[in-house]
Order: C-alpha cells, then sequence, then structure tokens
C-alpha cells in the first residue's frame, strides 16, 4: 500500500473514542501510526484501543478531560514519556443548539471550555515538544460555522470561529519549527450525536427530520465520519507537506452551492 502512510508516526487525537475521532483514530493505525485515543470516556476509548490493536495496529486509551489544564497536561506528560508525538489531531468537542437568547452562560461557558481552551490545552502543551524534536503536525476539527452563518449555533459558531483562527496564528508563529497546523471544517457529519439530538427533540419523526437535515446539505446527504478521516489522513501525511494555514471545507457543497 503506498500514499498517505504514517509509518513510524505517533499521534494523539482528542475525542478519539467515538464519532470523527474515532474514524481518524482507526485509519491513521490502519496506515502506519501508532495511536494515542485520548478521552474522557475510558470505557470506550479502551474497547476502541483495543479493536484497533486486535486488527494489527498500535493504540493505547489515554484518560482525559480535554477542557481541564491539569488533565490535558498530565494526559500529554504521560503521551511524551513514551517518545515523540509526531501528530495532535484536536476532535475532541461538544455541540449546542441555540440562538443567541436562548443560550444562557453556563450553556456558553460550557462549549468555550470544551471546544476553544480545551484545544488550547492540547496544543499547549504539545507545541514545545513539537519544536525540541523539529517539527510536527497539527490539525483541529473547526466547522462550516466558523465562517458560514448557520440559524441556531450562537455558541458553537462562536467556538469554531475561535478554532479556525487559532489554526491561523499556530501556523504562522512555528512554521519556522517545522510544524504544520491546519484545520477542517465539516458541515453535518452523520455521528451519533445526531442521531441521538433526532431522537430527542422529533420523537416519531426520525426518519423524516434525518432527511431534511441530509439534503442541507446540496449534494444531499450528510457525509461520513470515514470521508473526514480520509481527509485527515492526507493533511497529516508526508504528501501534503506544503499545506499550512488551511482551513479544509468538507461540506458537500453547502458553503459554496446552496441555491
Amino acid at each position: 500500500m503506498t500514499g498517505f502512510r504514517l509509518d513510524g508516526k505517533s499521534a494523539a487525537i482528542t475525542g478519539g473514542a467515538s464519532g470523527i475521532g474515532e474514524a481518524i483514530a482507526r485509519r491513521f493505525a490502519l496506515r502506519g501510526a501508532s495511536v494515542y485515543i485520548v478521552d474522557r470516556s475510558q470505557d470506550r476509548a479502551k474497547a476502541v484501543a483495543k479493536s484497533i490493536c486486535e486488527a494489527g495496529g498500535a493504540a493505547l486509551a489515554v484518560p482525559c478531560d480535554v477542557s481541564i489544564v491539569a488533565e490535558a497536561r498530565k494526559a500529554f506528560q504521560d503521551v511524551l514519556a513514551r517518545g515523540r508525538l509526531d501528530i495532535l489531531v484536536n476532535c475532541a468537542g461538544v455541540a449546542h443548539v441555540a440562538n443567541l437568547e436562548k443560550t444562557t452562560e453556563e450553556d456558553f461557558d460550557r462549549i468555550f471550555r470544551v471546544n476553544v481552551k480545551g484545544v488550547y490545552n492540547c496544543m499547549h502543551a504539545c507545541i514545545g515538544h513539537m519544536k525540541e524534536q523539529g517539527g510536527g503536525i497539527i490539525l483541529n476539527m473547526a466547522s462550516i460555522a466558523a465562517t458560514a452563518g448557520i440559524a441556531e449555533r450562537f455558541a458553537y459558531s462562536m467556538s469554531k470561529g475561535a478554532v479556525l483562527s487559532m489554526t491561523l496564528s499556530v501556523a504562522r508563529d512555528y512554521m519556522e519549527h517545522g510544524i504544520r497546523c491546519n484545520c477542517i471544517s465539516p458541515a453535518r457529519v452523520h455521528t451519533p450525536f445526531v442521531d441521538q439530538f433526532i431522537q430527542k427533540n422529533y420523537p416519531g419523526r426520525e426518519k423524516e427530520i434525518f432527511e431534511i437535515l441530509s439534503k442541507a446539505q446540496p449534494v444531499g446527504r450528510m457525509a461520513q465520519p470515514d470521508e473526514v478521516a480520509s481527509l485527515a489522513l492526507y493533511l497529516c501525511s508526508d504528501e501534503a507537506a506544503m499545506v499550512t494555514g488551511s482551513d479544509y471545507p468538507l461540506d458537500g457543497g453547502y458553503f459554496n452551492l446552496r441555491g
């Protein structure tokens, strides 16, 4: 198998126990990387790591609530004690559906702690190590909500706009140290969150609402986590050595092709 390989590389994926993060962890392991599944849900993280190892890959679950700075520092100290860390993928995040008036201070603070400070905590814990070793790759999960006005996504959009801005800043500041930093901006991805949201808010109308949400993308469907993982693999591979400070939409034409 040639192209887009990560042989000999180590990668930490936050939120790697489910959804997009899990898909990335599995894809990276399949392509030769040793992966650290950094997640607060340790039962699930251990199950994913075990599954990867049973399939012939290398994976280890690392407990961490990324929103708590002490936990992030401890988690990455443990990772770095094992050797190099070549790749950091920040996937841990939470969603929130509400406009400004319906967003409480508690809601706002929770989204900020996980989606913004969590990304900061993990990058801050790794950046010095990457400088010392002469390079590294950081990939952040943003969203089309960072740059498009999406209804009922006030706090979520705020957080993903911050992720995009942090990505550009890190790319600029650490380019001379051989560190690349990019982000991916998906539209709606079919993860367990989507199914849970529909079941909770639209009982008895699950199929109908799923179709409506799917058709919000011009291609007529949601993205799959594996599709995000494919783009992540490219951006973290040597083939993407010229790519830094970029935001990659994966939106089925949502941003540019809506009628």
